[in-house]
């Protein structure tokens, strides 16, 4: 059966498109992920100072959850937005725009059930912008680019993450009111920017001549079928079992006040070294992972090495309680989660099922980053209970392995046919 295809009608330069991404996107990552990693932690420590361990779950898990239907969501309102200011453009406005001032309640609230509330329209909405940036790399890169591409927008968040962490120490004795404000403006001016770079307009999208699709075959549509793309969903097995690794670093403050008894001026400092730590060596594998695997027409060889590299770096973090370690620990981390991120995105970026549900598909597989974020918080009581802070990184470590054996069954670069018809670049598009 004939698919849809879909016509582009502008192309944004090569340059042009990268900086847009990485300078709107990058901004709007800075002000979602600093209160993530620290003062999130510290809002709930002020307003629940007794049971903040379970507040702060409760919050994260909530929060994590409005993320994981935000990227799909998002990525499909995305693919059938059909405004002239463009299907991307008006998402990268909205989402972050909704995103910022639903942070800004989340820095002035006095009850946990405010932050809650926050903190999930924060997600939803990010997301939202999210999966407009992201969608941006099948829309307008070309396959042999995409690589590259994907690897300077893995660069942006161990940036934005480092620059976060930098203003944050900067700013210790000023009033967490103002960091919230100050994170909610660099959040939504940013996207601005970038819509002034970004080329996008409204999509030709053509139908297949006389297509009847079976209910199978709609819901389909709404998640890719495993039988006929396979590869689709091993992918997001691997990534999701990856992740739920990662986001081990989500419970970094919350460790260092729990199990390191540091006060929040001593877990500030060091919750910004370890990361700006593990940011610059994130953002060096980032852009060297996807252009060496451009180079060499190889992805899995990269996925496998930057998961066992993780896999070592969160053991320590469960064996060795110092700081030292944990800095160490978080290179090491870091350096695989980089690399892991670059050649994923670009691995995606080839099998996605149809070019015209591209933003759906690429939100669907934007969940396994957000639903670990939901999973870690809501079993680390249980994690912590059965056998404290060492079991937890165990356990987390596990998952990284299984993501490993999920890349195994993955089309490696020129083994994986089409499933669907190029794009269309029509007779006035311009060329990367």
């Amino acid at each position: 059966m004939a698919a849809a295809t879909v016509k582009a009608t502008t192309r944004t330069p090569f340059g042009r498109l990268t900086f847009g991404i990485m300078f709107g996107y990058g901004c709007m990552m800075l002000a979602l992920m600093t209160p993530a990693i620290l003062l999130l932690t510290f809002k709930m420590i002020e307003i629940d100072p007794d049971g903040y361990t379970g507040s702060y779950g409760l919050v994260a898990g909530v929060g994590a959850f409005f993320a994981l239907i935000g990227n799909p969501l998002g990525g499909a309102i995305s693919d059938r937005t059909k405004l002239a200011f463009g299907r991307r453009r008006t998402w990268i406005l909205i989402g972050p725009l909704v995103g910022c001032a639903a942070l800004l309640s989340v820095g002035l609230a006095t009850e946990v059930w405010q932050i809650m509330i926050g903190w999930a329209i924060a997600q939803l909405f990010f997301n939202f912008g999210m999966a407009a940036y992201t969608a941006l790399i099948p829309d307008q890169v070309k396959q042999e680019r995409q690589g590259t591409v994907s690897g300077l927008v893995g660069l942006v968040l161990p940036i934005a993450m480092a620059v976060g962490m930098v203003l944050m120490m900067l700013m210790t004795s000023v009033p967490s009111e103002t960091k919230w404000i100050l994170l909610s403006v660099i959040g939504i001016v940013g996207p601005i920017v970038s819509l002034f770079v970004i080329k996008d307009v409204k999509p030709e999208i053509e139908p297949a001549k006389g297509e009847k699709l079976s209910i199978g075959e709609k819901l389909s549509r709404v998640y890719p079928s495993p039988r006929k793309f396979p590869a689709f969903t091993w992918a997001v097995v691997s990534k999701f079992l990856l992740m739920m690794g990662y986001c081990s670093s989500l419970y970094l403050t919350v460790m260092l006040v729990n199990r390191m008894g540091y006060t929040e001026a001593d877990a500030t400092t060091a919750v910004g070294t370890i990361n700006i730590i593990s940011m610059i060596a994130m953002a060096f594998t980032s852009i060297l992972g996807g252009v060496l695997s451009d180079k060499f027409r190889k992805q899995k060889p990269f996925l496998y090495g930057s998961a066992f590299i993780m896999v070592i770096g969160i053991l320590v973090y469960a064996f060795v309680p110092s700081e030292l370690a944990f800095i160490v620990a978080a290179a090491v981390i870091g350096l695989g989660g980089g690399c892991f991120s670059a050649v994923d995105m670009a691995l995606v970026a080839r099998i996605l099922p149809r070019k015209e549900d591209a933003a759906k598909d690429f939100g669907i597989m934007n969940v396994a980053n957000a639903l670990p974020q939901s999973i870690v918080p809501a079993i680390a009581p249980l994690l912590l209970a059965i056998g404290g802070w060492p079991f937890f990184y165990i356990a987390l470590a596990a998952c990284v392995v299984a993501g490993m054996i999920a890349v195994k069954p993955l089309p490696e670069v020129g083994n994986h046919a089409a499933s669907a018809p190029p794009l269309d670049n029509g007779a006035n598009a311009r060329t990367n």
